[in-house]
């Protein structure tokens, strides 16, 4: 989509308000940002989300997300719909971002988080940010409840586990996926393949080693047969005398805030599951 001059410089002037106002028009270029956003907001405060919100594969609100505007991260649809906030991650596109600040588009830009702590914090920024403090509390206080009755549950010895994606993909230490296995009762086991932030485990090392459960996303209608082949090859079926299987969905890898809720529930269970098959 291409604005015409006259068309670039109105929504560039519509995008100049007070500051501290409360913002009315809210864009999001990030898949984590907009379930923070969708969790917190009113409706009407959404301007568009982004296009990666809509992948159900990827994102726990794909269903509210496809009912939503969406973007795709250019600065033509972002100026195009006036916003007075733009939500954007660290790893957004540089030229968007610069265009936005040269037009004076108000952006607020977020790490990623990789602890439960960033994550809550996170939260409160945003809800503050799109003045909905209140809601971000309250969303704040059901994320750490759940967490914390999930702890109470993790009573016997830590499961030595791996969250093993499509590709091979693995969150090893000092990531918000191995603070969370840790806690709910498992031993992120990544280390013992080399992993030590984000990496990807081979096949092979995996058939020589591999952890008691293995957690990774449930086979899914549709999808890419190369990004998902190593989860359903057939060598890891002949494991099944010394390594478990559980569900982790993909959307529960990437984010944290709302989600956690996901995750909370996704390791439970998978953890539930492992004990009640009699390990």
């Amino acid at each position: 989509m291409m604005l015409t001059r006259r068309e670039f410089a109105s929504a560039a002037a519509g995008a100049c308000v007070p500051q501290g106002a409360p913002a009315r028009r809210i864009v999001s270029l990030n898949p984590c940002l907009d379930v923070i956003l969708a969790h917190v907001a009113d409706r009407g405060q959404i301007a568009a989300l982004s296009h990666y919100a809509r992948d159900p594969s990827s994102s726990t609100i794909a269903a509210v997300a496809r009912t939503l505007p969406y973007t795709y991260e250019s600065a033509e649809e972002i100026i195009a719909l006036n916003p007075d906030l733009v939500l954007a991650s660290v790893h957004s596109a540089p030229a968007t971002r610069q265009a936005l600040a040269r037009l004076n588009i108000p952006v607020a830009t977020f790490a990623v988080p990789n602890s439960v702590a960033e994550s809550l914090a996170q939260i409160e920024t945003v809800a503050g940010r799109i003045d909905r403090a209140a809601r971000g509390a309250a969303l704040i206080a059901r994320i750490r409840a759940a967490i914390a009755e999930a702890e109470r549950g993790a009573t016997r010895r830590p499961i030595k586990a791996l969250v093993f994606q499509p590709r091979g993909l693995v969150a090893g230490s000092g990531t918000l996926t191995d603070e969370m296995l840790q806690r709910l009762g498992f031993e992120n086991v990544a280390a013992r393949y080399g992993v030590a932030f984000w990496g990807n485990v081979p096949l092979e090392s995996l058939i020589a080693d591999p952890p008691e459960l293995l957690l990774s996303s449930a086979p899914r209608p549709g999808a890419r047969p190369y990004s998902e082949r190593l989860l359903q090859h057939p060598a890891l079926a002949r494991l099944a005398h010394r390594m478990r299987r559980g569900v982790f969905p993909e959307a529960c890898l990437y984010c944290g805030g709302p989600v956690l809720l996901e995750t909370t529930r996704a390791l439970v269970a998978a953890r539930e599951a492992f004990w009640a098959a009699g390990q």
